[in-house]
């Protein structure tokens, strides 16, 4: 399988500037719209520790919680299917559909279809999905995944989109206003929910104690795809477990501050018993899920809400766009999730992050993103997953770092090289800094050499602060 080279897939999108600085500028707004929202709430941060404490309660009993939730479930009157993978998930959803004869499914968001691929093999087999969701339908009118958990389309101009309809919907391509864009794709979607044989969502919630489906929403989509057709089906990975009703209210608070910055969603729906004349059929789905439970280092990351909040403080995937991950989930929660289904193909994402902390600080359950990605770049290195220019790079710089001597001549060297060499030199496809950005200008002095002028009282052969003279490796100078 094809590894995901995260730098180059980037590059495009990088040279378009006008689309990198608005997906940057558009995704720190929605970082700051949270840290506002946070801030309103005094008791923010016991709140995240209690989403934590739930999450983690609940993955230490999942097989309890999955069971109650099942009869639950089922004494509601809904069909509780188990999916053990992608290709199960899609099997059971293409029999329920085929023994309805349903030929038409809307659909609102759900980023566990896009991980099973379940469009892709519906439609050869005879079924049209039709995706109701805002940024979901932009997407699949273009032909392209979500970039985005939250705002699938984030990455896309308001004359993007206007192009997207001109050429899918008829409309008028030139028409830039979102007002215009908005209704356009209200118009051409409604007829779809009065005629559809079948709807489906996902699930950001599944209540063990009352067998519900909890789906939150600001178009108010999914309630449409639940109640007019007269077949609702619901795809629900095994990790969205909660144990009780009560608990919904504590991640309801937190889900859309952390996303959007906003208090709550506009819909907050409970889907429990189906209506009469109708049937309800939920689909649990593992797909990876359990192995990841059993993952030591990584079993916390099932505690994600699909909030999206690390992904909007992300500096590398606020300038590189989803789609360069390759992977339904992208940005710092995918870098963690990919490899787990795929390490070799998504051996580079670990290196596609700054390790500033900043997707832990926000995180409302409280993962420890930064230091997955740290333990997934050891995990790589050790199974002698990455590139051979990669590791003869780290190679060097070990040895560099290991040498207090080697480290200064090194440093010394290029500055001198920055300032004095051609530019080709700099400047070529072993150079990978170079060839985004400039690399920067080399200071007037080394900090070793400016602590020696000022502090180092003439020490000439110190290695810095607590070093010894020239002779000695002190293990600070390290």
């Amino acid at each position: 399988m094809t590894r995901i080279d995260h730098a180059e897939a980037s590059s495009e999108f990088i040279a378009a500037t006008d689309h990198l600085e608005f997906h940057d500028r558009r995704l720190w707004d929605l970082r700051k719209k949270r840290d506002r929202a946070t801030a309103a709430v005094p008791e923010w941060e016991r709140l995240r520790d209690l989403a934590s404490q739930i999450k983690e309660h609940t993955l230490t009993h999942l097989a309890d919680h999955l069971e109650q939730f099942e009869r639950a479930a089922r004494a509601n009157g809904a069909t509780v299917h188990w999916a053990r993978d992608a290709a199960e998930h899609n099997q059971i959803v293409h029999t329920i559909l085929s023994s309805h004869g349903a030929r038409t499914l809307v659909k609102s968001k759900s980023m566990l279809t896009d991980e099973c691929e379940m469009r892709a093999y519906l439609e050869p087999r005879g079924i049209e999905v039709i995706e109701t969701d805002l940024g979901e339908r932009i997407q699949q009118l273009d032909d392209e995944p979500p970039s985005h958990i939250v705002v699938p389309a984030v990455h896309k101009l308001r004359a993007d989109v206007a192009e997207v309809f001109g050429r899918t919907l008829g409309t008028d391509p030139a028409n830039h206003d979102v007002h215009y864009l908005a209704e356009s794709q209200r118009r051409t979607t409604r007829p779809s929910f009065l005629t559809a044989d079948a709807g489906m969502t996902g699930a950001n919630f599944a209540v063990a104690e009352t067998g519900a489906i909890v789906v939150c929403t600001n178009e108010g989509n999914a309630d449409l795809s639940v109640h007019l057709p007269k077949l609702y089906i619901a795809s629900v990975g095994i990790e969205k477990i909660i144990p009780r009703t009560e608990h919904v209210a504590v991640f309801v608070r937190m889900l859309s501050r952390s996303a959007l910055g906003s208090p709550i969603t506009q819909m907050t729906s409970h889907f429990r018993v189906p209506r009469p004349g109708t049937e309800m059929h939920i689909v649990l789905v593992d797909n990876g899920r359990a192995e990841r439970l059993a993952m030591p280092d990584f079993w916390t990351s099932l505690k994600c809400i699909r909030c999206g909040a690390c992904m909007n403080t992300c500096p590398v995937y606020r300038r590189s766009g989803g789609l360069s991950y390759g992977a339904t989930y992208s940005g710092p929660i995918g870098v963690i999730i990919d490899p787990t289904y795929d390490l070799r193909k998504y051996s580079a994402l670990p290196f596609a992050s700054t390790l500033n902390g900043s997707c832990t600080a926000v995180c409302p359950v409280r993962i420890d993103i930064h230091r997955q990605i740290y333990t997934w770049r050891r995990i790589v290195a050790e199974r002698n997953a990455l590139p051979f220019a990669k590791k003869q790079a780290m190679k060097m710089a070990g040895k560099l770092m290991a040498s207090p001597r080697l480290f200064r001549a090194a440093v010394e060297a290029a500055g001198a090289g920055v300032e004095y060499l051609p530019r080709v030199m700099l400047y070529n496809r072993f150079n990978t800094w170079g060839l985004q950005r400039e690399v920067p200008a080399a200071p007037a002095s080394t900090f070793r050499q400016w602590w020696l002028k000022h502090r180092g009282h003439g020490q000439a052969g110190a290695d810095g602060p607590g070093g010894t003279a020239a002779g000695g490796e002190a293990e600070g100078g390290r």
